[in-house]
Formats: C-alpha cells, sequence, structure tokens
C-alpha cells in the first residue's frame, strides 16, 4: 500500500476506524488513560485494564470534554480537553500506522454525530498536532458517510429508497436516502431522525431486556416502513453487532426487503469520501443535500467581458464548513450588494438579498473596488463580510467595512 486513506467516525462513547481496502476494522471506546507513575499513556480497552489494576487515571467523554473547554487533573497536571482528544487521535492513528509502517496518510475524514462549528475547528487544530496538512483532513456528518457508503454499492442497492437504523450506546437513529435524477444533474437526497424511542445497550444483557428492544425496534420499524418501497434496509452501529437478540424486528424489516448489516458503516463510508478527494473528477457525481452540506446555491451578478454573468459565492451540495469564497469587484452604479439565493430542491423560491453599503465612501462611478468574501457558520447562516478596497492612488481604500449573516 503507498498511501493511507482513513475514515473515522468518531464519537463520544465508541471510536470506529476503516482505512480503505481493509475488510477490519478498529472499535474502541473514546476513553484515554495516563499512567500514575510515568507520563505513557493507552486508549481504548488497553485503558480500561490499566484503570482497573489501579494503574492508571482514565478520561472519557473526550469530544464533550473539549467542546465545553474543559480540563481533567491526572497526576496533579492539569490537560485541556482540547489537548487530550489530540492525544486519543494521535495514538489512534499510532495503531493504524503499525499495521502499515512507513505509509503516509493520503486523506483523512472524520465523521461526526452533530456537526458544531466549534469542534469542527478543534479537530482541524488536531490535525496540526497529528502533523497532518490540514488540506488532507475533512469532516463530514454521519449523514453524509451513509450516502457515500450506500452510494458506493451496486445500483440496485440503491435505486430506490433506502432506510437505515443507526443503534449505539448514545442513542437510536433513523436515516433514509431518495436519489432523483433531473435535467442536469442527480441528486442524493439523505436526512436523519432521532428517535425518542433510544435506549441503553446495556439491557441487551438480560432476556427481558433484550426482548424490551425488540418491541421498540418494532414499532420504529412499523411506523417508519410501513407503506413506503425500500430497495434496501442497513441495519449499523454497536447495537448491531449482534442481531439476535431482535429476532421479531429482524423478521419484520427483512419481509420483502434487503437489508445488509454493517456495524462499522460511518467509518467506511468516511474512508471512501477521503478516497474521493484524491481523485481529479469525483466517483460520486451527484448534488448530496444533506446534513453538513448547502441546500441553496447563491450567485451575485457581474459583468464580464461585457457579458452578465451570475458568478457563484457558495453552491448547493457544498460542505457548509469548507465553503469559502473571495471576488472582488468594482461598483457600477450601485448602492447595494445583490445575492440571489436558490434553493437546489425548488428553484421557483429563489430569493434576492441586498446588503446595502451603509458607511462606504461617495465616489465617482466605477472608481470604488470592494472585495466580497463569503463563508458559513452553519448550513443555513452565510457570512457576507465586504471591504472597500478603495481605487488605486486617486481613491486610496478606507476602513469601510460590512459584516452581515444571511439566511440561506
Amino acid at each position: 500500500m503507498e498511501k493511507l486513506i482513513i475514515g473515522i467516525d468518531l464519537c463520544d462513547t465508541y471510536t470506529q476506524a476503516a482505512v480503505l481496502g481493509r475488510e477490519e476494522t478498529w472499535v474502541l471506546p473514546t476513553v484515554i488513560c495516563r499512567k500514575k507513575t510515568i507520563e505513557e499513556w493507552c486508549i481504548g480497552e488497553e485503558a480500561y485494564k490499566y484503570t482497573l489494576v489501579g494503574e492508571g487515571v482514565i478520561v472519557d467523554k473526550l469530544l464533550s470534554l473539549a467542546l465545553k473547554n474543559g480540563t481533567s487533573t491526572i497526576v496533579s497536571t492539569k490537560y485541556d480537553g482540547i489537548w487530550l482528544l489530540s492525544k486519543y487521535l494521535e495514538k489512534l492513528l499510532d495503531m493504524i500506522r503499525a499495521e502499515y509502517p512507513g505509509v503516509p496518510v493520503a486523506q483523512l475524514v472524520i465523521s461526526l454525530k452533530n456537526m458544531e462549528m466549534k469542534l469542527m475547528d478543534q479537530l482541524m487544530g488536531c490535525a496540526d498536532y497529528l502533523q497532518i496538512p490540514r488540506d488532507n483532513v475533512h469532516i463530514a456528518s454521519h449523514t453524509e458517510c451513509f450516502v457515500y457508503y450506500v452510494l458506493s454499492q451496486r445500483r440496485d442497492v440503491w435505486g430506490g429508497q433506502v432506510g437505515m437504523f443507526a443503534l449505539s450506546d448514545e442513542d437510536l437513529r433513523y436515516y433514509e436516502l431518495k436519489v432523483t435524477r433531473g435535467p442536469r444533474q442527480v441528486t442524493a437526497l439523505a436526512e436523519h431522525e432521532e428517535l425518542e424511542e433510544g435506549f441503553s445497550l446495556n439491557v441487551l444483557d438480560s432476556t427481558s431486556g433484550a426482548r424490551m428492544a425488540d418491541k421498540i425496534l418494532c414499532a420504529c420499524a412499523d411506523r417508519l416502513l410501513q407503506k413506503k418501497l425500500f430497495s434496501s434496509v442497513f441495519l449499523t452501529g454497536k447495537g448491531f453487532a449482534k442481531t439476535d437478540w431482535a429476532p421479531d424486528f429482524m423478521k419484520k424489516v427483512c419481509h420483502r426487503r434487503r437489508v445488509f448489516v454493517e456495524p462499522t458503516l460511518f467509518a467506511r463510508g468516511a474512508a471512501l469520501k477521503a478516497e474521493d478527494y484524491l481523485h481529479e473528477r469525483t466517483s460520486y457525481p451527484f448534488v448530496c443535500i444533506c446534513e453538513g452540506k448547502l441546500k441553496s446555491t447563491v450567485t451575485m451578478e457581474v459583468v464580464k467581458r461585457d457579458t452578465k454573468v451570475q458568478m457563484a459565492l457558495a453552491v448547493a451540495g457544498e460542505s457548509w464548513y469548507e465553503a469559502r469564497s473571495v471576488l472582488e469587484v468594482i461598483l457600477d452604479n450601485q448602492d447595494d450588494i445583490e445575492l440571489t439565493i436558490i434553493p437546489h430542491q425548488d428553484p421557483k423560491q429563489k430569493r434576492i438579498v441586498k446588503i446595502p453599503l451603509e458607511g462606504f465612501p461617495k465616489r465617482p462611478n466605477k472608481t470604488t473596488r470592494v472585495r466580497i468574501a463569503a463563508g458559513f457558520l452553519d448550513e443555513k447562516t452565510m457570512v457576507i463580510k465586504i471591504v472597500d478596497r478603495g481605487f488605486g492612488e486617486l481613491f486610496p481604500k478606507t476602513d469601510a467595512e460590512i459584516r452581515q449573516e444571511v439566511l440561506v
């Protein structure tokens, strides 16, 4: 193997990691332990082992700790939550690299259950700690990794509607995917629902608890799957590592449907997405509309070589976290910047947003150059920053600047 292509499903309780082309995956608790006598670290089941014999101090819920800027004191030393998360990822990558000595990490995609900007920023900071170039590290939602995994299968698997149940210690979720063909492009529309009926996997340790869990899943299947035609149904998560505890549920979902069990689906989907970054042209020629992706295209009309064109500042299907654009224009008889927002699912509902250039200097026509930068706080909130750049020596730039949030 010349390069490592890695997908990591990172959750508060368990972490799963997959290397593209490798059948086996890594599944371990998201915990880290420091030995008491020396500053030596271990993770996963090994961390529990040292803690149980009294030789180490363990820290769990590493994502939550980092997200709230928490700290943990171990052997009189205070460690930041983000440092502990970085150390955990370092030890995880050490485990993977041990199987592939000397092979560099070409691409790494981290899959998250919830796409919170603060956590995503922290994880990109971890990339620096891991000495992996930021261009080689990406973050994707569980929903998007579900899409990549399913669409990597044969077409008859995803030709119609696809459903999926994800059962973990943290929650029970239902995902649904529909691929539609438009006149110009294919759209993969996916969404998820967090089910209130979620339960702790500890109940599966007893016969009565397993029977109750089976009934809960049956009720969910009745509500979510009835009156719909599915090409396939997937089951993922630690809860479905075994399925013999849920005979009635399995009988129900398998009735006239194809069912696939893949406990590490999110990590494998992340690895498939990671591989796609290495190709000049994507192997998945579709617009993905799901959590973590933009659902609208934002354009601005400009004149280029005497022709009016729509310049895209953001495109539906892009990762909102990675969607950034910068444009410099010369104003032509205008006191505002006009944006057109076009929903991908319903282009007829497009709307115009005008941002007044309040506080900008008054100059003769076509002597004001402005810099327009666009980014996102989340998939629905675009931030536009407009800065006066002046016009050469005749009209020096000023401190005039506007920052405005726009709902997309």
